[in-house]
C-alpha cells in the first residue's frame, strides 16, 4: 500500500489496517482466509476465521465487558472473551450507547490538516445574493403532491421546446406533502421548498400550486427571499384552463431571461459542498470518508462552506465534533442538536442506537459508535463553525452541522435546501440515488467501482490497491470537483436522470 492511507492511520500489513495506534482490532482490506498471519505493533496474529473485507479482527485477547477500540475510540464492548485473530462482529460485540447523556466542553486545538494543494478556481454562476451556482437550471417546485405529474409533464415538454448552451435544463421534484399538514410539519415543508427555490443552482423557479392545499401558494411565496422577479413565476392549477400549457409558457419566459447568464471565474470560497454517506461498509470510514474529510479541510482552508448532517450517525462520535466547536455558543448548540434528536427517538419509543442497517452490518459495521466514528471522518479536522436548524440557510464559512436525520433522501434534501450546490456522497454498498444538485458518488472499495460504473464517479478504494496515496487521491478528487462545478463534467446521477427530494415528516396528517 503506497505510503499508507494518511497520517491518521496506523500500520497496514498483510491485507489489514490498524486505523489508530491504540486500536485492539484491525479492519480487513480484502477477504482474509483462515490461517493468514499478520503483524500489529510487532506482534504476530493468526486469523482464526475466514473474514470478509471491511470486517474486524481482534489483535489481542479481549475480556468480556472490555471496550473494543477502533479509530482510537470505543465502538462498544465485548460480550464474551475474544481471542486474538478472532472475527469481531455482532455475535461478540455490543454497543455502549445509552440515551440522554451529560457532555462537557473540552476544546481541542483545531489546526487544519496542512496541505500542499494549491488554490483552485472554477467557473460558476454568481447570483444577486452573492452565492454561486454550479448549474444554471430552471426548477419546478410544487406546493403539494397533487400536482407532481403536472410538474413532470411541464418539465418534459419544456426541455423539448427550449434549449440553449447556457441553460442546463428544466427539472421538477416530486414529493407527497403540502396537503393535510399542520403546525411545525407544514412549516418544515415550506422551509425546505423555499430553500430549494433559493438554491444558487436554480437560475429560475416555477412554483406550481393546486389551490386548495394547506401549503397555500401565497404563503410559500412569502419565503422566496430576494429572488429577482424575472427569475420566478407561479400559478395555481385550479385557476387556469390548461396547467400544462400555462406552465410551459411561463417556463419560456424564465428561459429567455436566464439564457443570458454566463459562467465566471470563482474561487473555492464560492463553493458550498454537502458531505453524505449512504450504504456504508467497514472501509467507508477508512477510505472514502477519510478522503472526503481532506476535501472538507481543503475547502475550509480556502473559506468555502461545507455541510455535514445525519445527526443520528454522530451518536457515539459527537464529543469529537463538540470539542471542535469554534466557541462555547456553537458547542452548546451542538449539544442541543444531539440531545434534541435523542429525545425525538425516545418520544417515539425507539432506542437511540437502532443502527447500523442490515446492509451496513453485511459490510462489516457492527455498532452505531463504529458507524458514527467512520461517518464523522467526512468532517475532516475543521473547526465546527455553526449549527443549523432543519431548513435553515448556511451562513458561516467552514464546517456547519445541520439538524436532519440519517435517511439519505431527507438529509440530502435538507442540505440542498440549506444551500449546497454540489454533493460528495460516499458509499461502500452502492446506490443510484441522486439529488437536485450534482452528486459525486465515491466508492469505498474498488469492487463496487468496477461493478457499478454507471453509479460511481470516483474510486477511493484505489488507496487499498496500493497504486496511489491519499495525497494523490485528494488532488484527483479536487480536480474532479472543479470540473463538475464548472460544468465541464457531468456526474453519474445527472447522466442517469436521478434527481430526488424527500421532506421530513414528523407531525399529524389530517
Amino acid at each position: 500500500m503506497k505510503d499508507g492511507m494518511g497520517s491518521e492511520s496506523g500500520p497496514q500489513t498483510d491485507g489489514v489496517i490498524q486505523v489508530h495506534g491504540t486500536d485492539n482490532v484491525v479492519a480487513a482490506l480484502r477477504d482474509i482466509p483462515t490461517g493468514t498471519r499478520f503483524h500489529v505493533n510487532g506482534i504476530e496474529v493468526v486469523c482464526k476465521h475466514d473474514v470478509r473485507r471491511g470486517h474486524k479482527i481482534a489483535v489481542r485477547r479481549l475480556l468480556s465487558g472490555e471496550s473494543v477500540v477502533k479509530y482510537g475510540h470505543s465502538i462498544g464492548h465485548a460480550t464474551q472473551t475474544i481471542e486474538p485473530g478472532s472475527w469481531v462482529h455482532s455475535h461478540n460485540l455490543a454497543t455502549n450507547l445509552s440515551n440522554i447523556v451529560e457532555y462537557s466542553y473540552s476544546p481541542v486545538p483545531t489546526v487544519l490538516r496542512q496541505t500542499s494543494i494549491p488554490p483552485r478556481t472554477f467557473r460558476g454562476y454568481r447570483r444577486a445574493s452573492g452565492r454561486v451556482g454550479t448549474r444554471n437550471e430552471i426548477w419546478i417546485i410544487n406546493t403539494v403532491g397533487c400536482v407532481n405529474t403536472s410538474a413532470e409533464k411541464i418539465a418534459r415538454r419544456a426541455n423539448e421546446l427550449y434549449r440553449h448552451p447556457n441553460v442546463d435544463g428544466v427539472f421538477s421534484f416530486s414529493h407527497p406533502f403540502g396537503c393535510s399538514q399542520l403546525g411545525d410539519d407544514l412549516a418544515n415543508t415550506r422551509k425546505v421548498l423555499a430553500g430549494l427555490m433559493n438554491n444558487p443552482n436554480a437560475g429560475a423557479v416555477l412554483v406550481l400550486g393546486l389551490g386548495c392545499e394547506n401549503n397555500q401558494l401565497a404563503d410559500l411565496l412569502k419565503l422566496t427571499g430576494a429572488i429577482h422577479p424575472n427569475r420566478i413565476r407561479s400559478f395555481n392549477s385550479q385557476s387556469v384552463d390548461d396547467e400544462i400549457e400555462t406552465g410551459v409558457q411561463l417556463i419560456g419566459e424564465l428561459f429567455d431571461y436566464i439564457k443570458l447568464d454566463r459562467r465566471e471565474e470563482c474561487s473555492l470560497a464560492d463553493l458550498t459542498v454537502a458531505m453524505k454517506c449512504g450504504g456504508s461498509d467497514g472501509l467507508s470510514g477508512i477510505t472514502a470518508n477519510a478522503l472526503v474529510g481532506r476535501i472538507t479541510d481543503t475547502l475550509a482552508a480556502h473559506n468555502g462552506r461545507v455541510l455535514l448532517s445525519e445527526v443520528p450517525e454522530m451518536f457515539g462520535a459527537e464529543q469529537q465534533l463538540m470539542n471542535r466547536a469554534k466557541d462555547a455558543s456553537v458547542y452548546e448548540r451542538t449539544v442541543r442538536m444531539i440531545n434534541n434528536f435523542k429525545e425525538y427517538f425516545l418520544s417515539h419509543g425507539q432506542p437511540v442506537y437502532e443502527n447500523p442497517s442490515p446492509g451496513n452490518k453485511e459490510g462489516g459495521l457492527t455498532t452505531l459508535e463504529e458507524k458514527s466514528l467512520g461517518a464523522v471522518q467526512k468532517g475532516g479536522t475543521a473547526p465546527v463553525s455553526d449549527v443549523l436548524d432543519y431548513g435553515e440557510q448556511v451562513k458561516e464559512r467552514g464546517l456547519s452541522l445541520l439538524y436532519a436525520p440519517g435517511n439519505d433522501g431527507v438529509s440530502s434534501t435538507a442540505m440542498v435546501a440549506s444551500g449546497a450546490t454540489l454533493f460528495l456522497f460516499t458509499t461502500g454498498r452502492g446506490t443510484p440515488l441522486g439529488f437536485p444538485v450534482p452528486t459525486l458518488k465515491i466508492s469505498s472499495n474498488t469492487t463496487l467501482f468496477q461493478n457499478k460504473q454507471k453509479w460511481i464517479d470516483f474510486n477511493a478504494g484505489a488507496i487499498v490497491d496500493g497504486a496511489t496515496t491519499m495525497d494523490e487521491l485528494t488532488e484527483q478528487l479536487l480536480d474532479m470537483i472543479v470540473a463538475v462545478a464548472s460544468g465541464v463534467k457531468m456526474t453519474k446521477n445527472e447522466l442517469n436522470g436521478y434527481r430526488e427530494i424527500a421532506i421530513w415528516k414528523e407531525g399529524v396528517t389530517l
